[in-house]
């Protein structure tokens, strides 16, 4: 397959690529300082958000540069999707993964080696293989980029072992390429480990920030997290969005909830057959399904440009994941949402599972398991805290934002300091009198033993003679739970891990019992607040003429069996909306429109234009 942009790109610059191929007038931040050191013959490492073109960043040196550009990644489905829009832009690109049908790996085999491609994704594990080496041989490889990067670093929150051979499978190239690395999630210390386990020497460095500022971030601490979900998505009916779980049981029943609700929801995890995961993608990537409630097996990689929020049914183990999950949403730079439902019982269970994850021949050493557990306490911090969320996030990655940012539910929330002794004291002397029997129990026993509950049990268990039973029985059972919640933060309590978990005293309680000194934490004062109104667009959208061109759009990706974003993203549509382009010069001008979707779709969507603006 040959189109206009296969060859001759050697006397093509940047800018010109960058407008002819792919359709956009200038660079984002970073994007041209990337492109520039490779074209410049340096290695690179370039750390950017989700949503801030990073593919871009090699797509268009490997347009440039003579011979085949290897693009290393783990992820099969952002494989598929980058062929597909490469291939719409007239890029001829290829892929080798485990998806691939016999006939279709060696039809990409054949087109790598006999030149028919620019572009080549490969899996990890595919480095080692014969044809790969036969490639390899057959083609100059000025550039072999690594993407996702942070897999191949110890220190990440993504460590994969497949990466490890990547430094040595470069070593073995012909011609020394160059290596480019990219990920969208990196502190400082994986960033070094990175530079090093791919032998990177001194490699040009570029971080363009980690703050997406359409992003609004929201904390919950729901009694009841499917009635908190419903409520949510019941306002959002009209949106598209992922709602992530940390098991795959809990995917199973919040997806049957949904449904049963009426809600549009599909569900995905490892443990479904490969074809339902295959047509649940499908119906979630092209609309036909709005909500996806998934493991964090889903998701890297989609592109989709329309996910308008990202609810964490779960917390997830590390703010990494967190970050990258969350930034799934708002990537054509639209207003989205990230909320994360907070539990003390997911603490317990990402620790579980992270200590479990010590079994077996090819477990992570106690090291590793120490370093998971410290960034659990970090993911921690910052669902039970009350600074700055957005804060919170850019201080884990270096960086040094204001305290207030205007766009997460705690700086929008009026927090203030709280005496707490009394109640502290209540709480901490129950658990001392359920010790003085014997007993160690659970958070929820005792504030019931505390707000003075008649359920069956704590009769049974005679807790209701205790000293303690019912002198919290005006404070809810929430403000108990947070002011408990504080305690095991603050090192008063301690809960002893196990399939029950149970609360014990530590020898710092005694202070607070003995009335030694005071103690206070932030409470929030009234209810939970809504995401700001974001200011209207200054050029309003015709919302008929947008809802015409989606149409025209679903037609055209479903005769080329692509998702709708492929064939054009919903900013370009927009855009086309403000701009109402009535020639193929003007049309030229819309961000998006390249030489080759020029061609193939121009004509279609000017008369779809066109016939919105005649008169009656």
């Amino acid at each position: 397959m040959t189109t206009a942009h296969d060859a001759g790109h050697g006397e093509r610059d940047p800018l010109g690529t960058l407008k002819t191929c792919f359709g956009y007038e200038a660079f984002r931040p970073g994007q041209r300082e990337v492109i520039d050191a490779i074209l410049a013959g340096q290695n690179v490492l370039a750390v950017m958000p989700t949503g801030t073109g990073k593919s871009l960043c090699y797509q268009i040196p490997a347009l440039i540069l003579e011979g085949l550009t290897v693009v290393i990644s783990p992820l099969i489905s952002l494989m598929n999707d980058q062929i597909k829009a490469l291939r719409e832009s007239g890029v001829a690109a290829a892929c080798l993964n485990s998806s691939l049908s016999p006939e279709e790996y060696r039809s990409a085999v054949d087109d790598a080696i006999s030149g028919a491609c620019r572009i080549l994704y490969v899996a990890p594990e595919r480095l080692g293989k014969e044809e790969t080496r036969r490639i390899t041989l057959s083609r100059p490889i000025p550039l072999v980029v690594v993407d996702e990067a942070h897999c191949v670093s110890h220190w990440g929150h993504d460590f994969r072992p497949s990466y490890l051979q990547i430094r040595d499978f470069i070593a073995g190239l012909p011609g020394g390429p160059l290596t480019a690395a990219f990920t969208a999630t990196a502190t400082g210390r994986v960033r070094e480990d990175i530079i090093a386990s791919l032998g990177m020497g001194d490699p040009f460095c570029v971080t363009t920030g980690f703050d997406r500022p359409n992003l609004y971030f929201a904390v919950e601490r729901p009694r009841d997290k499917l009635a908190a979900l419903v409520k949510f998505l019941d306002s959002r009916k009209d949106k598209s969005g992922i709602v992530y779980c940390s098991a795959r049981r809990t995917v199973e029943d919040v997806a049957a909830a949904l449904a049963a609700r009426g809600f549009p929801a599909a569900r995905y995890h490892a443990g479904l057959e490969d074809g339902e995961r295959r047509i649940n993608q499908e119906d979630f990537i092209n609309d036909r399904k709005s909500v996806m409630v998934a493991t964090n097996a889903f998701g890297m990689g989609i592109d989709k440009s329309n996910v308008a929020f990202v609810v964490h049914y779960n917390m997830p183990k590390n703010i990494e994941s967190y970050y990258q999950e969350a930034g799934r949403a708002g990537r054509d730079g639209s207003p989205a949402e990230c909320v994360l439902f907070y539990s003390p019982q997911d603490v317990h269970t990402n620790r579980f599972l992270i200590e479990r994850s010590g079994d077996g021949a090819d477990a992570p050493d106690q090291e590793q398991i120490a370093r998971q557990l410290e960034l659990l306490k970090l993911m921690t911090f910052y669902s039970t805290g009350t600074d700055c969320l957005r804060a919170h996030i850019l201080r884990y990655f270096g960086e040094n934002p204001p305290g207030y940012c205007g766009n997460c539910s705690h700086c929008l929330t009026n927090y203030k300091a709280r005496d707490i002794t009394v109640e502290a004291q209540k709480i901490l002397s129950c658990v001392y009198r359920l010790h003085q029997r014997g007993r160690s129990v659970g958070k929820t026993a005792i504030i019931n033993i505390l707000r003075g509950s008649e359920e069956k049990r704590i009769f049974d268990n005679r807790w209701n003679t205790l000293s303690t039973y019912g002198i919290m029985k005006d404070t809810s059972a929430h403000q108990a739970r947070l002011i408990m919640d504080y305690l095991v933060e603050q090192g008063f309590l301690a809960v002893a891990e196990g399939e029950f978990p149970t609360v014990g005293l530590t020898a710092k309680a005694r202070e607070i019992i003995a009335g030694k000194r005071p103690l206070s934490m932030m409470l929030p004062e009234g209810p939970a607040p809504a995401p700001p109104v974001q200011a209207a667009a200054e050029v309003p959208v015709d919302e008929g003429l947008l809802a015409r061109l989606k149409a025209l759009r679903r037609r055209f990706a479903q005769e080329a069996h692509v998702p709708a974003y492929i064939i054009f993203s919903d900013a370009t549509l927009t855009d086309m909306c403000r701009k109402r382009p009535a020639t193929p010069e003007a049309f030229r001008h819309v961000n998006g429109v390249g030489d080759v979707k020029l061609e193939k779709y121009g004509a279609a969507f000017i008369e779809c234009i066109q016939a919105d603006s005649a008169p009656p």
